[in-house]
């Protein structure tokens, strides 16, 4: 019966891909961005595009606050060749990179967008590339082309063509809430509920390879631990003991993941061999140890706990069981999740009473705090170490919200329909 109403929510997300979709408001940019223009792509077929690539690109670069996309009537001319690139026209509009592409059909299910990037004050080409997919997927293809621009002219690998999970809640007449998974491009468009319930859902993680999801759903009333496949819909409990199980968190390996149980008394951390389903006790603490997620290096985890009196973070050496308190600044941090490169940890801090995102730098002990809003939970890191997701509060309504690791550059995500909550950000996704 589960399966079937999952399959009929998954089919409303098709019919109504509108729904609870996230809107995209740039608050703060960079001091200096870099002037790009992004020329409407040329269509190599007779017709209308399937979609404007060279618009999602653009919104894609505007959206890092790294960049200052030229507006489209402000452009003297629209290339889509090197010959037809007249350098004075964009000099005189002070544009520093001007890109342009030509897409066409390979055949009728496979598109293939060829694109170029020039040095306007330069006057020679710095990029050169081609991207190819499913026509279907053609807004992923243009987020490839984004990845690319971004790579070459800032040094730091893009992360547009990947996914969001995210919970929306609406409230119905009766004062009951829908809970919805949903599943989306990493500028919130596209959205897929993956699964809708009555009962809460909570704590959706990726697994490495971006194929498989973890989350906690309440649909058996009591708190249980789910692994489900994108591509098939299939679905997996893990666990549905008695008390507590919450916070799956995959291994950098995929083959674990840790959880919270609180089958033998407080809740503690557990592993669980994915292929086995057998289960070892990572803490036993008299308080309570919550909140597990991964070193890169999958050597160690940290975790939130009380044990000294308020929620702090401490990481657990999986090779010695030795476990170390790591945040000391401040009466609170929590949620903790740490960057690819293993240097930076974004938590929950709470200064003067409020709730905001902080990192830490954990080779220096440095604090930084990033937001000054005033009840921020959920963080969540793209995969390129550059931004962090996290859920807040404008007015009365939850909604996603994005900080750049240093601090400049911010964007919220409002929804169209209801409250959003525990955003979780896809690892690099394989080409579709």
């Amino acid at each position: 019966m589960m399966r079937l109403a999952l399959l009929f929510c998954c089919l409303l997300a098709v019919v109504n891909p509108l729904r609870a979709e996230l809107v995209i408001e740039i608050t703060q940019g960079s001091d200096n961005p870099t002037a790009i223009a992004v020329v409407p792509f040329a269509w190599g077929e007779a017709g209308v595009a399937p979609e404007d690539l060279a618009q999602v690109v653009q919104d894609d670069l505007r959206r890092s606050g790294l960049f200052d996309p030229v507006a489209r009537q402000d452009m003297l001319s629209r290339p889509s060749t090197e010959q037809e690139i007249f350098y004075r026209d964009w000099r005189a509009t002070q544009t520093e990179y001007v890109t342009i592409g030509r897409v066409r059909l390979v055949d009728p299910q496979t598109l293939q967008v060829d694109f170029e990037v020039f040095d306007v004050l330069r006057q020679n080409r710095v990029l050169q590339g081609s991207e190819t997919g499913p026509v279907s997927e053609a807004r992923m293809i243009a987020h490839r082309v984004s990845d690319a621009v971004y790579a070459k002219l800032t040094g730091i690998p893009g992360a547009f063509a990947t996914r969001l999970l995210y919970v929306s809640v609406t409230r119905v007449a009766n004062d009951r809430d829908f809970y919805r998974l949903t599943l989306a491009d990493s500028d919130g468009v596209r959205p897929i509920v993956l699964l809708e319930s009555r009962e809460p859902i909570l704590a959706p993680s990726w697994s490495p390879d971006g194929r498989e999801i973890a989350y906690v759903s309440f649909e058996t009333t009591r708190p249980a631990i789910y692994r489900q496949e994108l591509a098939t819909g299939q679905r997996e409990q893990l666990t549905n003991f008695t008390g507590l199980n919450g916070s799956p968190a995959w291994s950098p390996d995929g083959n674990s993941m840790a959880m919270v149980l609180s089958k033998d008394g407080s809740p503690d951390i557990y592993l669980m061999d994915l292929a086995t389903k057998r289960l070892t006790r990572v803490t036993r603490h008299y308080a309570i140890d919550t909140e597990p997620t991964w070193m890169p290096d999958g050597k160690s985890l940290l975790f939130t706990s009380d044990r000294g009196g308020r929620p702090q973070i401490y990481r657990y050496d999986l090779t010695t069981g030795l476990t170390e308190r790591v945040t000391y600044e401040g009466p609170y941090n929590a949620r903790a999740r740490v960057a690819q490169d293993g240097r930076n940890m974004v938590v929950v801090h709470q200064q003067s009473g409020q709730f905001h995102i902080a990192l830490m730098d954990l080779q220096r002990n440095r604090l930084q705090i990033l937001t000054s809003t005033a009840l921020d939970e959920s963080p969540s890191i793209a995969p390129n170490g550059s931004m962090i997701l996290y859920a807040t509060k404008s007015g009365d309504r939850g909604i996603l919200a994005a900080v750049s690791a240093d601090g400049g550059v911010k964007f919220r995500l409002p929804s169209r329909e209801g409250d959003v909550r525990e955003p979780a950000w896809s690892p690099y996704m394989g080409r579709p």
